[in-house]
């Protein structure tokens, strides 16, 4: 086996823990092929898989992020100007909370500091969309190319949409009193290793008791989804033969709330029953990147003038993404690139 296969199918997809966790059920008395031991067997390897991969990951970003509190990262991004300020602010935004409702604190942090309203934006859109965590899990289940592509889509999102958001001179949306507040540019001390690493654990601890329950939700609905329902209903509504299938799951997602981690199994499963790629990566980037309540939050901080302006470039992105992946669906799994 080469050394790249094994990283995705044994690392990254834990295949020695899929067949660790159908080895344990089947000697009690479980039929692995049917609906309810393979439902069983999806929701305890998927919930394991991704728990583990989810602390592992959280930890290893959150001592990343131990570098670039906020006060350090308003300056960073206060040096930059134009096109690379819009850059720079997505890339930040990789680096930084897992759900859209945990940005939204920091992108009013970060306006209230005086940067470009756009720039905020490009950092807003792209920290729930495209955060390493959602690099690995893609990789774990779809491969490198589309866990790449994916990402590099989703930071295109992020300038593209920030800059239209900067170039359009939407600073008078702004709520009042995000605009009126004052900031304080406070030196923070230097953290020790230990004091790195001990952030880095109660991050992964409080990200965690968090995302749990999502994270089984999330398997659930994707064990429901693989072993219960018919393939020809997935392929009817979500398949090539539906044109409309990118928009659908494009405003299904909307008003769900979830991250990348509970997503990832319903995408999963989707795919599997027979759903296009592009389709479903439309579904998780519609939950991450504009879920109802995170909409809700934004709308106290920015007029519905500006709102309406951030959904629509987020929505147009999304769809595009997920036409460039149906298009190129079989060249991407298949290895072809």
């Amino acid at each position: 086996m080469h050394i790249w296969e094994f990283i995705q199918y044994q690392l990254l997809g834990m295949k020695w823990l899929e067949h660790l966790v159908g080895t344990g059920l089947s000697s009690l008395g479980l039929d692995l092929n049917g609906r309810i031991g393979g439902s069983i067997h999806f929701f305890v390897y998927d919930a394991l898989k991704i728990t583990l991969l989810l602390c592992l990951l959280i930890f290893m970003i959150s001592y990343v992020q131990s570098y670039f509190p906020p006060e350090r990262s308003k300056r960073i991004l206060s040096r930059f100007h134009g096109f690379s300020a819009h850059i720079l602010s997505a890339l930040l935004g990789t680096v930084t909370p897992f759900c859209s409702c945990s940005s939204i604190p920091l992108f009013i942090g970060f306006t209230r500091a005086g940067l470009p309203l756009g720039v905020t934006f490009s950092f807003l859109i792209s920290s729930p969309m495209v955060d390493l965590g959602s690099l690995v899990l893609l990789m774990s289940i779809f491969g490198a190319q589309v866990a790449i592509i994916y990402v590099a889509l989703g930071l295109v999102i992020a300038v593209t949409g920030g800059a239209i958001i900067g170039q359009l001179g939407m600073e008078k949306h702004v709520e009042p009193f995000v605009r009126a507040a004052d900031s304080a540019d406070i030196d923070e001390p230097v953290p020790t290793r230990r004091e790195r690493l001990t952030y880095a654990k109660e991050q992964t601890l409080d990200t965690f008791k968090k995302v749990f329950p999502y994270i089984l939700a999330g398997v659930g609905i994707g064990a429901v989804i693989h072993n219960w329902i018919p393939e020809s209903w997935i392929e009817t509504a979500l398949g090539r033969d539906n044109p409309f299938g990118v928009l659908a799951a494009t405003i299904v997602g909307i008003p769900m709330y979830a991250d990348i981690f509970g997503t990832i199994p319903v995408a999963e499963a989707l795919f599997a029953k027979g759903a296009q790629l592009g389709t479903v990566l439309s579904f998780m980037m519609a939950v991450t990147t504009l879920s109802l309540p995170s909409l809700i939050m934004l709308r106290k901080a920015v007029k519905p003038a500006l709102l309406a302006l951030f959904i629509g470039v987020c929505a147009a992105g999304i769809i595009l993404v997920g036409c460039v992946f149906n298009a190129f669906q079989y060249m991407l799994i298949k290895g072809v690139w």
